[in-house]
């Protein structure tokens, strides 16, 4: 008999040291928006961010363009772990796919169930993101009192969850659609799966040339760029050998981990988090939509996550990894409550032109992400001990 350890491969544990570093750099850079946003320079570093460049604000340009790397590394990520890396198989790889799921939709319900019919309505995409960085932060100072398991399954749910709040943002929150640009962008998609599945072309210059046009063409369709990101990994080559250098998907996800996480993250912080702390913060956090947001990030997140999962594990669905019970399962789920980066993002185009409104959400999205980070943090360093089980 011998105990159950699960084994990270080099390329995971190289994305997880990438984000946890994220998340430090993150806290700096929104410790300093808040700083410049609230002094005597606030109004020139907020318009600083609304310079016009070749047609768009440099905000657009870091939202719609640099987040679509992000997302491109994201897809590298996840397609890695599902086809060679710890989620390869479906049963495995379903625990954190339902758990996204529940992570998504019980924090909508709740947003939607206090603002149902008002004007603040639009905002029940904002508490269904997980931020992936903060997240692997909070796990990364645990070290070894957490299984290893428990770092996949957060990575995983973590990834599909903002996944699926891109397709929320393409379907609700995008501009009026462009079919013919649709069409295009769908073209060049289709053409690039086809050098990859049909034709073998190994080299990345085609891939990253046509995800340029693609991007265009997502941009200009109506439904938000960034997703451009996500269909763009799908049609890069991929080996499904860990070590394998010179797959195109490797060497290029190996190339995205430092810009993103450390230049694009940081940036995307900066220009987003100029939020004004007026006299009247205490009234904007108690408004329906702050409320729907906290409540939704701070327990409509570990309800979603743990009861979702529980079910599906009763159903025979799916197992807990043999390192992992339900405290760890909890704990990912409070975690799951740290918001940050795509609900910001979503913030941002649910309000759109409305400053107040904006800002307040953001206000309770720091706020929710600070203390469910806290919680987390202390729950898993009680209770996220590794299982002991032994298998002959």
């Amino acid at each position: 008999m011998g105990i159950v350890r699960q084994h990270l491969s080099d390329t995971f544990n190289t994305f997880f040291d990438s984000e946890k570093s994220s998340g430090i750099l993150l806290i700096m850079c929104t410790g300093i928006s808040l700083v410049m946003t609230n002094s005597s320079i606030g109004p020139a570093y907020l318009g600083f961010w609304h310079v016009s460049v070749g047609g768009l604000s440099l905000e657009r340009w870091i939202n719609d363009g640099l987040m679509a790397i992000f997302f491109l590394l994201i897809g590298l990520e996840l397609e890695r772990e599902l086809y060679s890396g710890e989620l390869a198989q479906f049963k495995n790889a379903l625990l954190p796919i339902v758990a996204a799921i529940g992570g998504m939709v019980v924090p909508a319900l709740i947003h939607y169930s206090v603002n149902a019919g008002t004007s603040t309505q639009a905002g029940i995409g904002i508490p269904m993101a997980t931020d992936i960085a903060f997240a692997l932060g909070a796990l990364a100072m645990l070290g070894n009192r957490i299984p290893a398991s428990l770092k996949v399954f957060v990575v995983a749910f973590a990834v599909i969850d903002d996944l699926g709040a891109i397709v929320v943002i393409a379907l609700f929150y995008s501009a009026q659609l462009s079919v013919w640009y649709l069409l295009g962008a769908l073209g060049v998609w289709s053409l690039l799966c086809a050098l990859n599945r049909f034709f073998r072309v190994m080299s990345l210059v085609p891939y990253l040339l046509g995800g340029g046009l693609l991007w265009f063409l997502m941009l200009q369709s109506g439904i938000h760029a960034t997703i451009a990101g996500v269909m763009l990994a799908f049609a890069i080559p991929f080996s499904h050998k860990d070590n394998d250098l010179n797959s195109p998907s490797h060497m290029l996800e190996l190339f995205l981990h430092k810009p993103v996480a450390f230049i694009i993250l940081p940036i995307f912080a900066l220009a987003n988090t100029g939020i004004v702390v007026g006299t009247d913060w205490t009234h904007h956090l108690a408004s329906m939509n702050s409320i729907g947001i906290i409540a939704g990030l701070m327990l409509g997140k570990p309800l979603g996550v743990t009861l979702l999962c529980a079910v599906a594990v009763a159903c025979g669905l799916c197992r807990l990894p043999a390192d992992m019970n339900w405290r760890h399962i909890a704990g990912a789920g409070i975690l799951g409550g740290i918001g940050f980066t795509m609900s910001i993002f979503i913030a941002n185009l649910a309000f759109v032109g409305n400053v107040e409104i904006t800002n307040a959400s953001k206000m309770a999205i720091l706020f929710v992400s600070l203390i469910a980070g806290t919680i987390g943090f202390l729950w898993l360093r009680c209770w996220g001990r590794p299982e002991r089980r032994l298998t002959r």
